[in-house]
């Protein structure tokens, strides 16, 4: 470790995430490496490193990479004691091979990252209402997926069973058949395939079953939270309690830290793309940002097509102008989340008016 002596110096941090220990380092306001020193990842480990950081001068801000992860508590620290926190990036690999990789260097470059001006963005705060719907929804998809996959194997093993099985739930809906599936009586002799595969698909559909009810619950945890969050985002048409969930959750608690809409569009991947060559000239879609809003987003937008009347007419006058449908559908889901964005903010819905379908292009 390194360290050098000065009066009040203006510094920046930089912190490199594990998950048993984070590695800090200093640097002073024209990029001079000061010092670096290994932390406990603690909650008394966070509050040596930020008096650590404060001992080499006036500290400025602190730039921590995975603030969404292992850095999610330390941020937290950092923020309540009053302290500028940035997300920070990894270097990519081109920048690894050239500058070698370390903990330390790592540190150093979270610093240079925030000094520079290349790190700005605010990191989620993740401690209200919105972290709580995060966090639910977490166990509702893993549930949702668990069912997917349950239902699978159920079929699954129906089209190669025996014949006298399958003439038994034949022409069921789904709900009849889990339930008859969940009654079947395998029997003690495991060893017939018959009697084998009764007690699996018994298992199957009881896990089924299980999982319904666990998803029911947490959708009744969830909507409550949703609509005490953000109940103008519920307001708007196609906007139901689990695409308003994940756009919660893609904002986080503190969407002011977006500083405009255009800055959301960029977080949702839906901020149109210029594909301009020659004589063309055009956008494409945008491949980029958090794709599970973006997935919310276009959810929305199908919902809008199929049921809402003014998006319908859009649809057909751009249409006829020679738009494709992808084209469209980008144009929408710009159009949305400008809408999602002003609730999120507590903007009311009435500023939207239908004169705003014309910029989404």
């Amino acid at each position: 470790m390194t360290s050098m002596t000065h009066d009040g110096p203006r510094i920046t941090g930089g912190v490199d995430t594990h998950g048993l220990t984070h590695h800090a380092a200093v640097i002073d306001s024209i990029g001079r490496h000061l010092a670096d020193r290994e932390f406990e990842a603690t909650i008394r480990g966070y509050r040596y490193l930020l008096d650590w950081m404060r001992s080499h001068g006036d500290l400025v801000a602190v730039g921590v990479e995975g603030t969404g992860a292992y850095g999610a508590e330390l941020a937290r620290v950092l923020t309540a004691a009053g302290v500028t926190v940035f997300d920070v990036d990894r270097p990519d690999r081109k920048t690894r091979r050239m500058k070698g990789k370390s903990d330390p260097i790592d540190a150093y470059a979270a610093a240079m990252a925030v000094l520079s001006g290349r790190a700005a963005g605010i990191p989620k705060s993740r401690d209200g209402v919105v972290e709580a719907v995060r966090v639910l929804r977490l166990a509702r998809r893993s549930a949702v997926k668990a069912r997917t996959q349950a239902m699978n194997q159920i079929r699954g093993l129906l089209v190669s069973a025996p014949a006298m099985l399958r003439e038994q739930v034949a022409g069921l809906d789904r709900a009849a058949l889990i339930r008859t599936l969940a009654r079947l009586r395998p029997g003690e002799d495991l060893s017939r395939p018959l009697a084998a595969t009764r007690g699996s698909l018994r298992r199957l559909a009881r896990r089924l079953q299980a999982l319904d009810t666990e998803i029911t619950e947490l959708d009744a945890e969830i909507g409550p939270l949703v609509k005490q969050a953000a109940p103008q985002l519920l307001e708007l048409f196609g906007v139901g309690p689990e695409t308003a969930g994940q756009l919660l959750a893609s904002a986080g608690d503190n969407p002011e830290r977006m500083r405009s809409e255009a800055a959301f569009a960029h977080l949702a991947g839906v901020a149109p793309i210029p594909a301009s060559s020659g004589r063309t000239h055009r956008h494409r879609l945008n491949r980029g940002g958090d794709r599970a809003a973006n997935n919310a987003l276009h959810t929305i937008v199908l919902t809008r097509m199929r049921f809402d009347e003014r998006t319908r007419a859009y649809v057909e006058r751009r249409t006829k102008e020679g738009l494709n449908k992808k084209d469209i559908m980008r144009c929408l889901k710009r159009f949305v989340a400008r809408e999602v964005y002003r609730a999120l903010t507590t903007t009311p819905t009435e500023r939207i008016t239908q004169t705003d379908l014309a910029p989404a292009a």
